[in-house]
């Protein structure tokens, strides 16, 4: 983490960034248990706490908003997704399908968010170079 006000995107999109590497943990470890009796899928939630930070922010702008986050509190949490319904007489409920599109939708984001953060640096390195 970077203190400074230049560097607020950058802060943001490490924590999702972050976020989106636990995400294909948590999801890999899914798949690799899918025939694990009494296995409850795990997954993560970032967006919602992500939001919850901006949409309370006192910013009348991206900028201003994204400057009021607070990082320390900018943290997905855990969660064991439907743990009470299986769908599978063995009691799990990891559905190897869907763990797979998930999968590969959250490594396309962790590019994406990766891509991002060079850009960021890209443009802060540009602007050093003209002063």
């Amino acid at each position: 983490m970077i203190f400074s006000n230049a560097y607020d995107y950058i802060n943001v999109l490490d924590k999702a960034a972050d976020a989106s590497w636990t995400r294909n943990n948590l999801l890999s470890n899914n798949i690799a248990n899918v025939d694990t009796p009494n296995y409850s899928r795990k997954d993560i939630s970032f967006t919602s706490v992500l939001q919850q930070q901006l949409s309370g922010s006192s910013g009348t702008n991206l900028d201003q908003m994204v400057s009021n986050v607070d990082l320390d509190e900018l943290n997905g949490y855990i969660y064991t997704d439907m743990s009470e319904l299986d769908y599978r007489l063995d009691g799990n409920n990891v559905d190897i399908d869907t763990e797979n599109v998930e999968l590969a939708s959250n490594q396309i984001l962790y590019d994406e968010l990766v891509q991002s953060i060079s850009y960021e640096f890209d443009m802060l390195k540009a602007a050093i170079v003209r002063t």
